[in-house]
């Protein structure tokens, strides 16, 4: 019997290899840097398209099963354009930036005429629709041309635990049923690649100002120590401010060493140096100071502050990263490729532009992500004339996730004795908003109060 003809019709004419690069002229866009009034703001407020399967791809659970992917080579073989949509969207996730993916159409024959004269990569996902009996006879195929270490991926049309069964006995990886969301492949891709018994990689929560003396990096180490003392996690909080940074003077440390020297030596980092590195603030809180001194120079890569991250990442289940006001390749790379972006900005004309540009950029990059959060901090400075809270929401595009009033004394007695405002307030709405906010960008529950009955509702015990 002759096998079946190669029926290959590349999308868009060509291959599709999928590379993770942001013009940086993109913040500028839609011509908000040049506008001048607040009105002309107020009435670009398009709201980016809206992915059709956008709450599924947020699914909580989903996201947290769909870890980073390793350096892999990945060829994906297609017999509908629906399904060679979605795995676009999912080759361009920030989970599978190290993995090398391509796109092609025709199915399962397509990919049994291509590796007649050629080695299979990694993983080769293919879609065919066809029954049980005609399924297994093209796999059958695809197994003579297929090298024995590459594992296969199908996607098909039947929901059936018996056909699933008999095609992982048959040695497949993965049997996924259409229609699928990008975040359902990445996952199960994960579930392949990363071995199930390692210790989950840190959540890494990113807070950065829409301008600089907003307040970011104040909200950034209020809410790290909140998600430590509250959740009893452990937490690492790491101030990427090199010359300026303020996390020392914060909670009261002087750090001579920190995050500066791991960055000029990524490769000695390991366990050993890392806790030597860090400076222990609580039972559940560390501390990545920056040396703030201006006698020394980093000019780095994006490479380097990728691998130091992701070694702290690998030892601690949350990592807080107190991102500076300046736009480069390594802060628009940590801003896209974090777990949770945290905007902070003041109710004015220049934060209002620059959220829009952020989130319409952040949104772009990470597709199946939840959108940034935003913190408006600073509301109700006496005299100043301020951007009402609804019109900067519908201008953004975004709701705020929490609103901070003014308090110049409660803040400033903080930052004074090297305190947080948790520490320094009592029961006010601010630091309960503090606390909401640490609960929810962990992604966790906070804990339950238990009740202690008849004595609790006396005040007695």
């Amino acid at each position: 019997m002759a096998k079946p003809a190669p029926q290959e019709q590349p999308i868009d004419e060509e291959d599709i290899d999928v590379e993770f690069e942001t013009d940086e002229d993109e913040l500028d866009q839609e011509g908000l840097a040049d506008e001048d009034n607040y009105a002309s703001l107020l009435e670009s407020t398009d709201e980016p398209e809206e992915p059709e399967l956008s709450a599924i791809e947020n699914d909580a659970d989903l996201s947290l099963e769909a870890r980073p992917v390793p350096r892999i080579t990945i060829h994906a073989y297609c017999s509908s354009p629906e399904t060679g949509v979605v795995l676009q969207r999912a080759a361009s996730d920030r989970r599978l930036t190290k993995a090398h993916v391509t796109v092609h159409m025709g199915g399962l024959a397509a990919a049994i005429g291509q590796y007649k004269h050629a080695t299979t990569p990694n993983l080769v996902i293919v879609e065919d629709h066809s029954h049980h009996e005609e399924l297994f006879a093209n796999l059958l195929k695809f197994a003579e041309v297929c090298d024995p270490a590459t594992k296969v991926m199908v996607i098909g049309k039947t929901n059936d635990v018996g056909l699933y069964r008999e095609l992982i006995k048959q040695g497949v990886s993965e049997y996924l049923v259409s229609p699928l969301t990008p975040l359902q492949i990445i996952a199960s891709i994960s579930s392949i690649y990363v071995d199930p018994a390692a210790p989950p990689i840190g959540r890494s929560i990113a807070f950065v100002g829409a301008k600089g003396g907003v307040g970011s990096s104040t909200i950034a180490h209020h809410v790290g120590w909140c998600m430590s003392e509250g959740l009893e996690e452990d937490v690492t909080l790491i101030d990427l401010d090199i010359p300026f940074g303020t996390a020392g003077l914060d909670f009261n440390q002087d750090a001579t060493q920190g995050i500066a020297d791991a960055l000029t030596s990524p490769e000695r980092l390991d366990d050993v140096l890392l806790d030597r590195l860090l400076v222990k603030c609580t039972d559940h809180l560390s501390l990545f100071a920056s040396p703030s001194v201006l006698d020394r120079d980093l000019d780095l890569d994006t490479e380097t502050y990728e691998s130091v991250l992701e070694i702290v990442r690998n030892m601690v289940p949350t990592v807080v990263l107190d991102v500076p006001h300046i736009w480069t390749p390594w802060t628009k790379h940590v801003l896209f490729t974090s777990d949770e972006v945290i905007l902070t900005a003041t109710p004015d004309l220049a934060s209002l532009r620059n959220v829009k540009n952020i989130v319409d950029l952040v949104r772009a990059a990470r597709p199946n992500d939840s959108p940034p959060r935003l913190v408006l901090n600073q509301v109700g400075v006496p005299k100043r004339p301020e951007i009402p809270e609804k019109d900067f929401a519908e201008a953004t595009g975004i709701e705020p996730s929490l609103i901070i009033p003014f308090d110049a004394q409660l803040f400033g007695t903080a930052a004074n004795n090297g305190q947080m405002v948790t520490e320094v307030a009592g029961n006010n709405k601010i630091k309960e908003g503090l606390k909401k906010l640490s609960f929810d960008v962990s992604g966790r529950e906070p804990p339950e109060t238990k009740n202690k009955g008849l004595l609790s509702m006396l005040g007695i015990g």
